[in-house]
């Protein structure tokens, strides 16, 4: 007979007439852990049988297969030693309702997302889980609470209560350290402080020229590389491979010693780096995390905030000032792949004078006729597909077989058992908190009924008329296409996994079709290529992907020659 009590975990077996009751968890923390109320949402995984990792470490949007189920319930004050309660009544994900578990063995854990409360400048006052240097993912950020695994046999027939206490905290990440070649900033933000009625700050990691710190007389040209909160500058490695790392196997890219192919390009990068005639110029990468994201999309918003103007008015001119930048709109180029290819475009369209050009890979939606496979303007239902007789579940995610792994329902379901109003972290809600005007209680306003999936019209036209970027760029192409002939550059693979070339579709014929003058761009796809090609014909998008800091630089310097004003500084920065 297999054990039903296990270490932390407190299992009741009630009689007949509380067995109707079902199956619940009661999820508390000790005094010891926090003496005053808290506030969040407390997350409940459950895996099955003996997973290789704690089952906070295998909630994946990307790989949904190995996630564990999910059960989700806020929280609102709630006191040591006084039990949040998830039952049948908890939303979950991939089921909706705990009392379909089937009977066996699992491993159970339980996180508390805190939430602070936050008073914004227009008088709005929200709960938020705090960026605390994470990137805002609930399982990983400092403070948060969580239990230890429990391995126990659940039986949802019977009327179980399974206690489980959250009596570990997560520990502080250190700061990043500053080397020759990369410096790490932070610097306060007035425009988001007053926004948010707090201290906000961004941060940013910049990579410095070789001959930096020698050569106190040059002047240098910036490229913002845009992507999902980086870590440090991730493309360089001053050290060969190590010669004893052990070779991993990448699923994504389906190829062995995925690991060390990421070294043996990041020192060849470093390598041209320093080499004899390599242009010397600054690349920064921006950490801009928020309540709701690890990244704010790098445009002002309803609900996150300026950062558009933060970033562009803020860090950029004191990066600038700082490093040595040039400062001119004709030294200036943004780049980046996935959320850091939408932003590229987005920052170019938006700040038309600041940057000489822009490289967008793989985008997110630029034009949300295609919402990845949603038109958000004609569609009734984000989740359906509906004929006369047959309703289709529209897809979300696929591999390169062309096999769908999950449902635009499952994506959504997911993201709403990790945390409504939008704070679950996740893709669809950092979408709808970028693009949607507020909500009546402060949130951001659905784009879609998270649940049944029904389109709200009006909050599609929001998006149309401030964040479709196609739209807007042949909306006003009369002021915008003097600025932006020639800057645009779009790469996209025709098999991109979450069907983000579907936009570039529609994009690239509204792009076509200008006039007076043309866009004199490009546009370019890669025949079968996953997410996230990013233009290399010659090279598969493994390597591809590791190549941003020199890849687009042909283009970049040619762009520099044609358009650099008389007299400008093209030499210091050429040594």
């Amino acid at each position: 007979m297999k054990s039903r009590f296990f270490t932390l975990a407190i299992v009741l077996f009630c009689s007949s007439p509380a067995s109707a009751a079902g199956l619940s968890f009661s999820v508390s923390f000790p005094a010891s852990m926090s003496a005053a109320p808290l506030d969040g949402h407390v997350t409940l995984l459950v895996a099955k049988g003996a997973p290789s990792d704690e089952p906070r470490k295998l909630v994946s949007p990307d790989e949904p297969l190995k996630s564990p189920f999910i059960f989700g319930l806020t929280v609102d004050g709630l006191k040591p030693d006084a039990p949040a309660v998830l039952d049948a009544h908890a939303f979950g994900w991939p089921l909706e309702s705990m009392a379909s578990l089937k009977p066996g063995d699992y491993t159970v854990q339980a996180v508390l997302n805190r939430y602070e409360t936050f008073h914004r400048a227009d008088g709005t006052t929200l709960k938020l889980p705090p960026e605390m240097g994470e990137g805002q993912h609930w399982a990983e950020k400092p403070g948060n609470l969580y239990s230890k695994p429990i391995k126990l046999h659940i039986d949802p027939a019977h009327g179980q209560i399974i206690a489980i206490v959250l009596d570990q905290k997560i520990a502080p990440i250190p700061d990043k350290k500053d080397t020759p070649f990369v410096r790490h900033i932070r610097i306060k933000s007035e425009l988001l402080s007053k926004f948010w009625g707090r201290p906000v700050y961004l941060g940013a990691h910049v990579l410095v020229p070789y001959g930096f710190d020698a050569h106190p007389g040059a002047h240098y040209p910036l490229m913002v590389f845009h992507g999902h909160f980086p870590s440090d500058i991730s493309e360089l490695r001053t050290t060969p491979p190590d010669a004893n790392l052990k070779p991993d196997y990448s699923d994504r890219f389906h190829l062995a010693g995925y690991n060390r192919i990421q070294q043996q390009e990041a020192y060849a990068f470093y390598q041209k780096w320093i080499s004899p005639g390599f242009p010397r110029f600054l690349v920064i990468e921006i950490q801009h995390a928020n309540p709701y994201y690890d990244d704010s999309y790098a445009v002002n918003s309803a609900n996150l905030g300026p950062y558009g103007d933060a970033i562009n008015k803020e860090l950029v001119p004191y990066i600038e000032k700082t490093f040595r930048g040039l400062g001119t709109g004709w030294s200036r180029f943004t780049y980046g792949g996935s959320t850091g290819g939408w932003e590229a475009l987005a920052t170019q369209v938006f700040y038309p004078d600041m940057y000489n050009g822009s490289f967008a890979a793989c985008p997110d939606p630029i034009d949300f006729r295609a919402y990845t496979v949603i038109n958000l303007y004609t569609d009734k239902n984000a989740y359906t597909l509906d004929g006369a007789a047959a309703t289709v579940e529209r897809p979300a995610i696929r591999n390169y077989l062309g096999e769908i792994f999950t449902t635009q329902r499952d994506a959504n379901h997911m993201e709403l058992a990790q945390g409504d109003h939008s704070r679950s972290g996740g893709q669809y809600d950092i979408w709808q908190a970028v693009f949607s005007p507020l909500g009546a209680d402060g949130y951001p306003k659905p784009i879609f009924d998270k649940v049944t999936g029904e389109i709200d019209k009006s909050v599609a036209a929001y998006w149309r008329d401030h964040y479709d970027l196609a739209h807007i760029i042949q909306r006003d192409w009369a002021s915008l296409g003097p600025k932006l002939a020639g800057k645009i550059h779009i790469y996209v693979g025709s098999g991109d996994t979450y069907y983000l070339n579907d936009a570039v579709y529609y994009a690239q014929d509204t792009l076509e079709h200008l006039k007076n003058p043309a866009y004199g761009g490009e546009v370019k796809y890669g025949d079968r290529a996953e997410h996230c090609w990013n233009g290399d014909p010659n090279l598969p998008n493994a390597y591809s992907r590791l190549h941003y800091d020199f890849q687009y630089l042909p283009k970049i310097l040619a762009r520099i020659q044609a358009t650099a004003p008389k007299g400008a500084d093209l030499t210091s920065w050429r040594y």
